[in-house]
Formats: structure tokens, C-alpha cells, sequence
């Protein structure tokens, strides 16, 4: 787990210990970049006859699960060695609400697919930009200047100009790999952008106002997620038993997914829901490329215009003062 703390300055070690931790904090950026872009392309790959053939909530009850266990092993290895903490049910508590929100987004997630490709799927939940960066600046009163909100259009901007036209088909029509979205797909995916942004929001919120070691909190946290999706699994009772339908590629999507949302993790405590935005964004392009490799596609002119735009966004928000 990157932790990243103060230097001091007339410490001889200081430039070679901060050129250390911007290259694990760049490499963590790259996987969560790599693990979030592969999410509905590898959810596609498992698809039988057009259908998800495994139970949603097996699949996160697993993430989680997974999640749980290397929080655990970081907790004794690195904080309950060093750090001592009093606890109480005010710190454990707040970890239920974002539990469940996370909870209806995974599961939301399998099944949109059922209504849209993983393309437009991935390009349109960019519109968790625009809430998760409203609700960023009301819940945690962060003011963002105007460069920054143009920096945050131009990620919009970029998932347009993939949308329409960035990949096509190479050889006719494909069902699974054709742009398309139902009037339900839309519903669904305006849901899931607006609890993705709250949930994201109170997250940070209780990352960074608890005096709590990362790894105690993430336990918490993937406590109550497994709890509340057994009872989502419990619900939907499907015959078959809990691993039905399961693959390789399931094995894959949990390990991916159990990765990624420990690294977004330490996004949240260590920078902000913003550097998440930009990581999802720039997820646009893996799934991009990745649907070229598995699903017979090719890039098209303004898919990398919408690269530039990416690139611009990001040097605008970061570089430019």
C-alpha cells in the first residue's frame, strides 16, 4: 500500500526518496488505469448466446471478499504492529451507507451490459465526471477554478468524440461489438453515475476526516459490503448454486476488480476523487484498445482526438498555474 508523507527538506536522501514515490504513485495510477479499462470488455468475453451466464452478486460478494483479505494481511503486517487506535461504533458505522451505494453500483455494472456494448457503456459512465465533481465541490467544499472545470469538460468532450466514431466494426455488423443503448440502458446508467458520485464523495469524506490507518478503514468497509451483498445474493436465489457460470475470465474480472478498488482506495485518502475521474477517463482508451484486440474493431480518426483531449485535460488540470 503507497503512503505518501512529508519530506524534509534539508534531508541529503529527500530528491532521491520524492523521485521514488512519484514512480509508485505513477505505476499504481497505470494499473488502476489498466485493471478499471478492462472491467466491461472481460465482463463481455463471458457472455454465452448474448446472456451473462454467472450470478452478479457472486461475483462482487468474491471482490470483496478478496478485498477483505489483503486488507487484512496489510493491517498486521504494517499498522497494528505501529498504530494504536480506540474504536468505537461512530467510526465503524458511516462505512454501511458507502458499503451499500457500492454494493447497487456493482451489481449494476454486470447487468447493464445486457443493454449496451462495453464500449458505450464505458464512455458514457464518464458522465460520472460531471457528478462526482459536483457533489466534490458541495459535500467537501472544494472550490474548483474555472481551468479546472474546463479541464473536467474536456474529459466529456473526449468520451463524444470516442462515441461517435472513435472504434467501429472492421467486418460488418457485430451484435456484441456495434454501438447501441436501450431507453433502459439510459435510465439505468444515469443511476449508476449519480450513486458512483456520491459514493465516491462520502468515501473521501471518511477516508480523510478519521484519524484511522487506510487498511482498518478498508476492512470496515469490505465488511459491510460483504454482508449487505449476501443478502442481495440471498434475494435473488438462483438455481444453479453460487459459482454458476463461472470462467477464467470471472477468475480474472474478480482479481482485476479486488486490485483496482484497493488502489482507488489510496487515491481517495491520499489525493482526491478528481485523480480517480482522471483514471476512469483514461480507462476510455484501454477498453478502447482492448476492444480492437478481442472484439475485431478498429480505431477511427477521432478516437485519438479524443487521446488529445485526454492528454490536454490532464496537463490543464495538473500542470498548467
Amino acid at each position: 500500500m503507497i503512503v505518501i508523507k512529508n519530506l524534509h527538506a534539508g534531508s541529503p536522501t529527500a530528491p532521491k526518496t520524492e523521485r521514488l514515490q512519484k514512480l509508485h504513485w505513477g505505476l499504481l495510477l497505470v494499473v488502476s488505469v489498466f485493471s478499471y479499462g478492462s472491467h466491461a470488455p472481460l465482463i463481455n468475453l463471458c457472455k454465452v448466446d448474448g446472456k451473462i451466464p454467472f450470478s452478479s452478486s457472486s461475483t462482487v460478494i468474491l471482490i470483496e471478499l478478496l478485498k477483505l483479505l489483503i486488507s487484512s494481511v496489510l493491517l498486521l503486517i504494517q499498522d497494528l504492529k505501529s498504530t494504536r487506535v480506540s474504536l468505537s461504533w461512530r467510526d465503524i458505522t458511516p462505512f454501511a451507507l458507502p458499503a451499500l451505494l457500492y454494493a447497487i453500483n456493482n451489481n449494476l455494472v454486470v447487468y447493464m451490459q445486457l443493454f449496451m456494448d462495453p464500449s458505450t457503456f464505458q464512455v458514457l459512465s464518464n458522465f460520472k465526471i460531471a457528478s462526482t465533481a459536483i457533489l466534490y465541490s458541495l459535500i467537501l467544499r472544494k472550490r474548483l477554478s474555472l481551468r479546472k472545470w474546463l479541464a473536467l469538460c474536456l474529459l466529456t468532450i473526449a468520451g463524444v468524440f470516442h462515441t461517435y466514431g472513435g472504434v467501429q466494426n472492421e467486418s460488418g455488423p457485430l451484435p456484441e461489438t456495434d454501438f447501441y443503448i436501450t431507453p433502459l440502458g439510459i435510465l439505468l446508467l444515469s443511476v449508476y453515475c449519480l450513486i458512483s458520485g456520491l459514493s465516491a464523495v462520502y468515501t473521501e469524506l471518511i477516508l480523510k476526516t478519521q484519524k484511522l490507518p487506510l487498511n482498518l478503514q478498508n476492512f470496515f468497509l469490505y465488511l459491510f459490503g460483504i454482508t449487505i451483498n449476501l443478502g442481495v445474493h440471498a434475494v435473488e436465489a438462483q438455481d444453479g448454486g453460487f459459482f454458476q457460470g463461472f470462467s477464467v475470465w470471472v477468475l480474472v474480472i474478480i482479481a482485476t476488480q479486488a486490485l483496482n478498488g484497493l488502489l482507488m482506495s489510496v487515491v481517495m485518502k491520499h489525493s482526491s476523487n478528481i485523480t480517480r475521474l482522471f483514471v476512469i477517463s483514461c480507462s476510455m482508451l484501454v477498453n478502447a484498445v482492448l476492444s480492437v484486440l478481442l472484439f475485431d474493431l478498429q480505431l477511427k480518426p477521432l478516437f485519438f482526438l479524443a487521446v488529445l483531449s485526454v492528454v490536454f485535460s490532464v496537463h490543464l488540470y495538473y500542470q498548467m498555474r
